[in-house]
Formats: C-alpha cells, sequence, structure tokens
C-alpha cells in the first residue's frame, strides 16, 4: 500500500494547534485595499480557526495531522 498524500494546497493553508483545532489565515487581504478601513486590514492579519464544519474535509485533505 502507497503513502497517503495530503492535499498539497490545503497543507499549505492550514496548521493543526496543540489541542488539535485547524488554523487559517482570513481571506480578503490580497488587493483593493484602499478602500478597506485600516482596523480591517489590521484585523484580516490575525490567524483564526476554521470552521467547525470545514474541518472534517480539511482533515480528510491532510492524512498527517
Amino acid at each position: 500500500m502507497p503513502k497517503m498524500k495530503s492535499n498539497r494546497g490545503a497543507a499549505k493553508r492550514f496548521r493543526t494547534t496543540g489541542g488539535g483545532k485547524l488554523v487559517r489565515m482570513r481571506a480578503y487581504k490580497s488587493h483593493i485595499l484602499t478602500k478597506k478601513k485600516r482596523k480591517r486590514k489590521r484585523r484580516l492579519r490575525s490567524s483564526t480557526t476554521a470552521s467547525k464544519a470545514d474541518a472534517p474535509r480539511v482533515r480528510r485533505m491532510l492524512p498527517g495531522t
């Protein structure tokens, strides 16, 4: 049986915390930043946890986690 491969796109976007939750960066920070408020852009820099509904799908893409 060959090794299971992780989805490389998902591997670059998600990482797991010590408690097993999935961490991701926020969306909407790539372009058209002039119309976004400073506070909003500052908030977009921080990471957040992936939703519980999406977690099973992401874990299936990352068999090593």
